[in-house]
């Protein structure tokens, strides 16, 4: 490598390392402090005599990624680059490294290197300097033609492909249907701004339209408020169809109120006709709106979500013969699952056929789900863990152990550098078979990377390996706050395997953090419940502090509930006042239908895990303060 990197005598190097070759092997504690520093030095853009480098890291995992940053930084050297992305193929660098060279290879207009190396890209912007090398290698109509598509979208492009929309827009190939084509993408993407940009291409009868649409996209019930609000604008129904969508993302019922006595007065085609239909019946089943079934069954076409809705919608109702109707209305393979069987089976015993409703509970009380152990409730029977430990010789996780890329993990590791180990991980982990993905969680729980050994497994859909999916740490902090909180352990572990699976430092896309993934600004409110003084955001990634505020938070949820773990649960995830807002109006609810009825996808399955997980924990620690029974105490009216 460091010969192709050189490539002659016209490559003057700077030194800035100094390397000390004593003849012998360097000690791996001596290749780290090299790596440590030439890393260092090529992140500041600095020369280093890679020569030298790779003599003494020759055997060390991370040279390839320093040889990455080095050609990261000399992005001229074709020869090397390209020797680099045949030897390291598969590495997580050298897509990186292709995508920053080809970038430099387009500003270069070295538009023959860029079409022989180009494949296809998910960034936009090397897509159009791809297109933009075909333009001026003579082939415009394939360039033009593949700008149409990266122009009509709904959201706006990088700026480098500004020359290739100029083109475009100059073109035959540019015509007034694109453009009314992004305008509409951009108003359903919410992106205002774009919109009154593509405003500015039309000509002056679009314009008058364009405003217009633009002040209902702002105000959309001024399609409600204004008799003649479209002055027969020809697409009116568009418009009109454009405000209720915008009104339904809030408000089911009140769009219906515009929706259902006007529609048939505009020109609207039936696909979105459809969506719009779709969109309401769902939010009126989200709204538990009694007249949520009768929407959903009216549909024209349906789907998966839409027949789990109208089970949904008629379990609301507590209508058994409905709910019986939507059952059968579910496919072979929906019929199979165990939240279904569930549900087929409570519907019997509602309808006064326990023999048949049993058989199916007895089935599904196997099972180690929620389902399952609702199921194993009913029957009034302990449930099941099924616990079937993975059996993989040491011999085998040795050997994956010894390949390159775990050896990079490992090494990351060492240098305390988690973030890459687990890229590389994860990066590695898509490379193999099921048995070695096996092989690989037992190499994961080995190394004690207890989350990354939880979601290893998942990949290879092996479920039944309890002390590897399940494990048990930060038993102290558990047990202390448990304690003071009047908390069974069990649910705080299962609370922090839903969040986090163990992982201290774990962030959320919306910033919630650490073991129990609290947010920042809840961290501050249970800071002053406390009367502590706020430490910072990093705080949270403490495991003492973090379960500590995570205990007292949840407790609170629980104490605001009556004491409902499936109440505090939902409002530990989506937020109490949401849960408020799930509450019953008149009569108490079976706990099982509430859990099933909640809105969001995501709560619904972070209750089912919680209250399941804090059971299976429960088994694993020895103790049975917890029971289905106290879980699946009736909702109140709130």
């Amino acid at each position: 490598m460091q010969k192709k990197i050189q490539g002659g005598k016209q490559i003057i190097f700077i030194i800035l390392l100094s390397f000390v070759s004593s003849g012998h092997a360097l000690t791996l504690q001596q290749q780290r402090q090299h790596f440590r520093l030439a890393e260092t030095q090529l992140k500041k853009k600095q020369q280093v005599d890679f020569d030298q480098l790779s003599q003494d890291l020759h055997n060390y995992p991370l040279l390839p990624y320093l040889e990455y940053l080095w050609l990261r930084n000399n992005l001229h050297q074709h020869q090397a680059i390209e020797s680099y992305l045949i030897a390291h193929k598969d590495s997580r660098y050298a897509p990186r490294l292709k995508n920053k060279w080809l970038r430099q290879v387009a500003k270069d207009k070295n538009w023959e290197q860029l079409i022989k190396h180009y494949r296809d890209a998910s960034s936009a912007d090397l897509k159009c300097l791809y297109h933009i090398a075909q333009y001026n290698s003579g082939q415009t109509k394939q360039a033009l033609v593949a700008a149409k598509k990266l122009w009509t979208v709904g959201h706006s492009q990088p700026n480098v492909c500004n020359p290739l929309f100029k083109q475009l827009i100059n073109s035959s190939y540019f015509t007034r249907d694109m453009v009314w084509q992004r305008f509409q993408a951009a108003l359903n993407n919410g992106k205002t701004s774009l919109a009154k940009y593509i405003h500015k291409l039309m000509g002056p009868k679009d314009k008058k339209v364009a405003e217009l649409w633009l002040k209902v996209h702002d105000n959309p019930f001024y399609v409600k408020n204004k008799a003649n609000w479209h002055q027969n604008v020809k697409q009116a129904g568009l418009i009109f169809a454009h405000a209720i969508k915008r009104i339904a993302r809030t408000n089911s019922v009140k769009a219906a109120a515009i929706w259902d006595p006007n529609h048939q007065k505009y020109t609207i085609p039936t696909a979105i006709k459809k969506q719009i239909e779709r969109k309401l019946a769902i939010g009126f089943a989200f709204r538990r709106q009694p007249s949520a079934y009768q929407r959903l069954d009216q549909l024209q076409t349906t789907d998966k979500t839409i027949r789990e809705w109208q089970i949904r919608a008629a379990l609301i109702n507590q209508d058994w013969p409905l709910v019986q109707k939507s059952l059968d209305k579910l496919t072979p393979s929906e019929k199979k699952q165990n939240k279904w069987k569930y549900w087929q089976a409570r519907t019997l015993e509602a309808q006064g056929q326990a023999k048949k409703a049993n058989l199916i509970f007895q089935q599904l009380a196997q099972d180690r789900s929620f389902y399952g152990f609702m199921s194993a409730y009913k029957l009034e029977q302990t449930i099941r863990l099924g616990d079937q430990p993975l059996a993989i010789a040491e011999q085998a996780i040795d050997k994956l152990s010894q390949t390159d890329d775990f050896r990079s993990v490992e090494e990351w590791l060492a240098l305390d550098r988690m973030h890459e180990a687990k890229t590389q991980w994860w990066h590695t982990v898509k490379k193999l078979n099921k048995n070695e993905i096996l092989t690989a969680a037992k190499l994961a729980h080995r190394w004690k990377l207890d989350q990354i050994a939880i979601f290893t497994v998942a990949r290879a859909k092996y479920w039944n390996d309890i002390s590897l999916r399940f494990p048990i740490k930060f038993q102290q902090q558990i047990r202390k706050n448990a304690a003071q909180r009047k908390l069974d352990p069990a649910i705080i572990l299962g609370i922090i395997r839903r969040e986090s699976a163990f992982d201290a430092y774990a962030q959320s896309p919306v910033g919630a953090r650490g073991l129990m993934q609290i947010m920042p600004n809840t961290g501050k409110q249970i800071a002053r419940d406390l009367k502590e003084k706020w430490r910072s955001t990093k705080s949270l990634y403490n495991p003492n502090l973090n379960v500590k505020y995570g205990a007292f938070y949840y407790k609170q949820l629980l104490d605001e509930f009556n004491g409902h773990y499936a109440l505090a649960a939902a409002a530990y995830n989506a937020g109490p006042h949401r849960v408020r807002r799930w509450l019953p109006d008149d009569k108490p609810v079976p706990a099982d239908i509430w859990i099933e009825t909640i809105p969001f996808k995501e709560t619904r399955g972070y209750v089912n895990a919680v209250l399941a997980y804090a059971l299976i924990y429960q088994k694993r620690l020895k103790t049975n303060a917890l029971t289905m029974n106290e879980f699946m105490r009736k909702i109140i009216p709130g």
